[in-house]
């Protein structure tokens, strides 16, 4: 199937520079299976994944950003964020907060690499969204938190958490994840390659 796996994390900040190899090989692994990256059409280690994902000649998944502004003009002129790894940005007009509920809700799974606030956001709203949530251990901030922070505030879904400090095998086993949350999901036998999916997009 083609899940959409969201890699969320620090657009600034000292995570950025400590695991942007990380962050651009959990792109790179997402596209290698073939699944759709979404990130938040953002900086650092968002960016640094789409370029993992755009680093796959032969890539079959999508790489989808999903920007806080309104238009391409305002996320190039008032965001300053890039465009140019993504396969399509979606122009919410959410501004981030709102952007932020936007893609992970538009997300199967969401995997959590550095982090500072923005990414505790999207993590909680994964959680009560029951997303299948994954944390990439050793990439410092919020994902190296996270295991402390559980033991001391009740949280839907935590036993469910996927851990790993290998940016392939964590996506591998978010990817077995989704396998068994959706078992009994049928196909409705639509064309559901990239071409067709962008097309539909507009």
């Amino acid at each position: 199937m083609k899940y959409q796996i969201c890699v969320s994390g620090a657009a600034s900040g000292d995570t950025v520079e400590a695991s942007h190899q990380l962050a651009f090989d959990l792109g790179k692994a997402i596209a290698t299976t073939g699944k759709t990256l979404t990130t938040g059409a953002t900086i650092g280690l968002p960016w640094y994944a789409a370029k993992g994902a755009f680093s796959i000649t032969d890539r079959k998944g999508a790489s989808i950003g999903f920007s806080p502004a309104s238009s391409f003009r305002e996320h190039v002129t008032v965001y300053r964020l890039p465009t140019v790894e993504f396969d399509y940005i979606n122009f919410t007009g959410l501004s981030y907060v709102g952007r932020d509920i936007y893609l992970v809700r538009s997300s199967d799974a969401v995997i959590t690499v550095g982090g500072r606030m923005g990414s505790l956001h999207e993590f909680t709203t994964a959680l009560e969204s029951r997303k299948v949530v994954g944390v990439l251990l050793g990439s410092g901030g919020l994902a190296d938190y996270i295991p402390t922070l559980l033991k001391n505030i009740e949280s839907p879904g935590v036993k469910d958490i996927i851990y790993d400090t290998n940016p392939f095998r964590l996506v591998e086993k978010v990817n077995k994840a989704l396998d068994v949350k959706y078992a009994t999901f049928e196909h409705d036998g639509t064309d559901d390659s990239l071409d067709h999916r962008l097309a539909h997009w507009g």
